[in-house]
């Protein structure tokens, strides 16, 4: 039955997909999958209760424009620099591998020349959102696999929106266009663009957000009418609504204001995608995809085993360790909803059929299920797999371990976690003249402690494999600061591995947490809040007389 009112349609869409959402949220999937499954339950390939409507595509539109403009604003090449030259090497290295092996494959598969190139382009991206948002829940996005995967993300987005702008210019050269001038054209008008940007981000746009920022509301409003605006000017000057929206994100991406600015837009950025992942699915025919099981499950293939295969290759080629290129490799290994705009972009240009758009999309819909599941339960998958893993790292994985020479001389306590609670550790005990080792999972902080001269690496508590690097047979105590009750078990099962036999303290949130560690042998249990609000309701209780004035106070 067809709705013919616009209203009845988004009314049965939006409960629909709460629906659908509320059951891949059961099931741990994706809400992408959800939506585009329930398109599909709207279209003519099941209910056939809505139509494409110019109002749905609309909100479609505008979707993709901020979810690039949020892409833009979010643009931050100091991750770049932080994991310095692996995000780059593995980011281009992934899409020049995948995209020329996805070539081949697809060529195989019987494709022409032109449909092979955008299958192969579709099967090298990957999902930023859907990695972030897996990596922020396991608390991984500052780990150095996490890092690394995150700039090479960025690296991914960078290269999506320039394939966007060439298959832009190639779909408007026909048979009478000479190519070579259609891409200087392009390259000119780009320039242009660029330069009357710079210009607007270096006189114009930080004086007008800081007079808009008075109000949150007209800052917001601000926001969404320069990322339509950039879309609609990208358009104009012969890129596409993509490349326009992207970089009027990057315009302010510089501005104190990015992160307000990106925090609020995220939810309308959502909402608004919704309709395309609607849209997209309800126009899949459920008959055509059927004669594409096969392809798909090749494709589908290489992508959750080939692509993480790739990074693993090039990381531990870099010298990275065989754990921190699997880990990183995982989040390679499905494709994301840049694959599907580019699918719909050559289908509008008129290079792609809809079977292909079809394919493409069922690619995602079996990758991206099964890629969650395997970045959720990454490390007991690399548990099962380790052994067979040596290949893809070097003898001396260099680039991890450089931070422990000389690291081995002269260790009192190794101290894991480098947080508020663990620095303030850290230089107390210095004061006391420890015979200090440091270990932090996160790069950055690393660098910043390793500049006040005293020894601190990088590792991941959770790695028996990091445990046997460390001076275990020298160290009197092992003191840990995260207060994650999983990582410090499996930090204590390593240890009892490694047969160290000095004293363990761990600290825990919760006094639960903190008997229950008692209780597995634990010599010290640290409760780092409840421990500083009775040594305050001491001070503060005692006698005025009795109070020791503290550094920094008078008598």
């Amino acid at each position: 039955m067809m709705l013919e009112s616009v209203f009845a349609q988004i009314g049965v869409i939006l409960g629909l997909a709460v629906l659908g959402g509320a059951l891949a949220q059961l099931l741990r999937q994706p809400l992408i999958v959800a939506f585009i499954g329930v398109g599909i339950l709207l279209g003519p390939s099941g209910l056939s209760m809505v139509e494409q409507r110019t109002e749905i595509e609309l909100f479609a539109r505008l979707g993709i424009a901020l979810l690039l403009f949020v892409v833009g604003l979010k643009l931050d090449l100091h991750i770049i620099r932080t994991v310095g030259p692996v995000a780059l090497a593995s980011g281009l290295g992934q899409v020049v591998f995948t995209s020329a092996l996805g070539y081949l494959i697809a060529l195989g598969l019987g494709m022409s020349p032109v449909t092979a190139l955008y299958v192969a382009v579709a099967l090298t991206f990957s999902s930023t959102i859907i990695i972030v948002k897996l990596l922020s829940d396991k608390r991984e996005v500052d780990s150095l696999h996490g890092r690394i995967a995150v700039g090479f993300l960025i690296v991914q987005d960078i290269v999506v929106v320039l394939v966007m702008i060439g298959l832009t210019a190639y779909g408007q050269a026909d048979g009478d266009v000479n190519m070579g001038w259609e891409a200087l054209k392009v390259l000119l008008t780009g320039a242009a663009m660029l330069a009357g940007l710079a210009l607007l981000m270096r006189y114009v746009l930080p004086r007008l957000l800081h007079r808009l920022a008075h109000s949150s509301e007209l800052l917001m409003l601000f926001a969404i009418a320069w990322a339509v605006i950039g879309a609609t000017a990208g358009e104009a000057l012969g890129f596409s609504k993509e490349v326009g929206a992207f970089l009027a994100g990057v315009s302010i991406a510089s501005t104190p204001y990015r992160e307000q600015v990106a925090s609020r837009l995220v939810s309308l950025r959502d909402f608004l995608l919704l309709f395309f992942f609607i849209e997209l699915g309800a126009t899949l025919n459920l008959g055509t995809l059927g004669a594409q099981l096969g392809s798909s499950a090749v494709l589908s293939l290489f992508v959750l085993v080939g692509n993480p295969l790739i990074v693993m290759a090039i990381m531990g080629y870099m010298g990275y360790r065989k754990r921190t290129g699997f880990l990183a490799g995982l989040t390679v290994a499905q494709i994301s909803e840049f694959s599907l705009i580019l699918a719909a972009m050559g289908l509008t240009l008129g290079h792609l059929q809809q079977e292909t758009v079809g394919l493409i999309t069922l690619v995602g819909l079996i990758t991206i299920s099964v890629s969650t599941y395997m970045i959720l339960y990454s490390h007991v998958i690399y548990e099962r797999l380790a052994p067979r893993l040596s290949l893809f790292e070097r003898q001396v994985p260099h680039r991890e371990l450089d931070s422990l020479v000389g690291a081995n001389n002269e260790v009192d306590v190794l101290l894991i976690g480098l947080g508020r609670y663990g620095a303030a550790l850290a230089a107390d005990l210095r004061e006391r003249g420890c015979r200090l080792l440091a270990v932090d999972f996160d790069p950055t902080t690393v660098q910043q402690h390793a500049r006040d001269r005293y020894r601190v690496c990088y590792g991941d508590a959770e790695d028996p494999e990091f445990l046997a690097t460390l001076p275990l047979h020298q160290a009197r105590w092992v003191v840990s600061t995260l207060r994650d009750r999983a990582v410090n078990r499996m930090l204590l099962h390593g240890l009892r591995q490694q047969g160290f036999t000095g004293k363990v303290a761990i600290a825990v949130s919760h006094q639960r947490d903190a008997r229950r560690f008692e209780q597995d042998g634990v010599d010290l249990v640290l409760v780092p809040y409840a421990d500083a609000a009775r040594e305050a309701a001491i001070r503060v209780m005692a006698p005025q007389s009795s109070v020791e004035p503290r550094e920094g106070e008078s008598a």
